[in-house]
């Protein structure tokens, strides 16, 4: 190699393989500032770009997973109101059958009618109050049920259907007028609650029936949704322990480099002894 004052070789060189390993240091430290070995196009454009469409499937399927929260929620809150009109239902059928006693007077007949009356509006109360975020399943509002997302697509959806136990409706046949003022009366009543002790219990299988399909449902949008976050994971998250020990490596080989690239500068002083005489 011949020596010049004015070209170096070996300097430009020793610089080049110096910026080249300046640039593997600050991307092994890039991939331990964010902990990802993919964190943009230009580390892998193919890569990226699938890692990108699995991350908005998931954002998509969290919305799924709020929808499927929300519907069972809902449906809690109408399986403790609905079982909770069983049990007044059972407490009328008591008072009912009570009433049907021709041997007791006026008085504790009048009692019976009361009690049976405040049950009928405690019915009433828990129709008002079994709603969650704006829905109610009881009431009688939500005569097609409602439809919840069931893919990332929202092309699908899963429905909680209604049950309207409303009374004097199809499921709680008592009259909103029922009395237990004679033993006439009561023996209608006693049937109108043994038919609608059947109907809300019927009607509460269905309802439990929806609601175990749709935490079915939720159930497997979480596992999905956690194996596709798994997916990104593979494709994108950077190993650090690896990176750690690269990195080590590299600093020692810049440090060899900064060595070399002084060596190579110090070259031109060869020249000066030539001519030292």
């Amino acid at each position: 190699m011949a020596l010049s004052v004015h070209t170096n070789t070996s300097a430009m060189i020793a610089l080049q393989n110096l910026n080249k390993t300046n640039e593997d240091i600050q991307g092994v430290q890039n991939r331990i500032n964010t902990g990802l070995k993919v964190a943009g196009a230009k580390d892998n454009s193919s890569v990226y770009a699938v890692a990108q469409g699995m991350r908005s499937d998931i954002g998509a399927y969290g919305s799924v997973s709020s929808s499927l929260d929300r519907a069972v929620s809902i449906g809690d809150v109408a399986m403790a109101a609905g079982e909770s009109i069983s049990d007044l239902l059972i407490q009328m059928r008591e008072k009912a059958t009570a009433a049907l006693d021709p041997s007791i007077d006026t008085f504790s007949r009048q009692a019976y009618d009361s009690d049976f009356k405040q049950l009928l509006d405690q019915v009433r109360v828990v129709l008002n109050n079994a709603e969650f975020d704006g829905a109610n399943l009881l009431d009688g509002s939500q005569t097609n049920g409602i439809a919840f997302l069931a893919d990332a697509d929202a092309t699908r959806s899963v429905t909680l259907g209604g049950q309207n136990m409303s009374i004097s409706g199809s499921i709680v046949t008592l009259a909103n007028n029922a009395s237990l003022g004679t033993v006439t009366l009561s023996a209608n009543v006693l049937t109108a609650i043994q038919t609608s002790l059947d109907n809300v219990n019927q009607a509460l299988a269905n309802l439990g029936s929806d609601l175990k399909k749709i935490e079915a449902h939720r159930t497997f949008v979480g596992k999905l949704t956690d194996s596709l976050t798994k997916g990104v994971g593979n494709l994108v998250d950077a190993d650090l322990a690896k990176e750690s020990a690269r990195l080590q490596a590299l600093q020692v080989k810049q440090q060899l480099g900064v060595q070399a690239l002084s060596i190579a500068n110090s070259e031109p002083q060869i020249i000066l002894n030539l001519f030292g005489g």
